[in-house]
């Protein structure tokens, strides 16, 4: 699959992993693709940081409103009876709790559920934005992101890079597997049927545990 097949594989299964009734945050990036994936049959609400719950499917090219752009610049739609309000509101929805679930994008994981997603020592970053905010405020935590970066593992015995948040990922999806963070270690749970166990083991730097049964994603 090339790149945008992967992050679509990816975001469709993030997209099971909403109920109906969710506010959900999606990061910038890959997240920001599981909005287009929802089920029929559920009804979310995508939270925006930048100020708004409501958020809809990627626009088609003939539907971009400029005014309306999510927390990453990017052109978005807002759904019947979303709602706009400002930064103090949206972050007093993060920070207290109102958030079911957030899903970002990642640098590195690593098997105690820590996560660094922001900053690379040496090179100019925008800064953490909202992350350590949602992070520490949803309910639940689900990291989507690519396996690899240019063949270099991303879940980590222990990250590397200045850490956004500890202990808080609970939940793992790549375009090889869907991996749950758990005391005992990492859970593969579900496997992409193009890979096997020891593949996926040998792009993965901690050892892990092997769901029973082991299902297909």
């Amino acid at each position: 699959m090339d790149k945008q097949l992967i992050q679509e594989f990816i975001a469709r299964r993030v997209a099971k992993e909403l109920q109906d009734g969710n506010v959900c945050n999606l990061g910038i990036g890959l997240p920001t693709l599981v909005a287009n994936f929802v089920p029929e049959d559920k009804t979310v609400w995508f939270q925006s940081e930048n100020g708004f719950v409501g958020l809809g499917p990627t626009p088609t090219e003939d539907k971009i409103d400029t005014y309306i752009t999510n927390a990453g610049g990017k052109p978005v739609t807002i759904k019947t009876g979303g709602i706009f309000f400002d930064s103090a509101t949206s972050f007093g929805i993060i920070r207290g709790g109102h958030v079911d679930l957030t899903v970002l994008g990642a640098l590195q994981v690593d098997e105690e559920g820590n996560i660094a997603n922001y900053m690379i020592p040496g090179k100019m970053v925008p800064g953490m934005g909202g992350a350590m905010d949602l992070i520490s405020g949803a309910r639940k935590v689900i990291v989507a992101m690519e396996h690899t970066a240019k063949g270099d593992k991303k879940i980590l015995k222990a990250c590397n890079l200045p850490l956004t948040a500890a202990h808080e990922v609970n939940l793992i999806v790549t375009e090889m597997g869907v991996i749950e963070v758990t005391p005992e270690g990492l859970v593969l749970k579900e496997i992409n049927p193009e890979f096997t166990v020891e593949q996926v083991q040998e792009m993965t730097e901690p050892t892990l545990i092997i769901a029973e049964p082991l299902l297909q994603m």
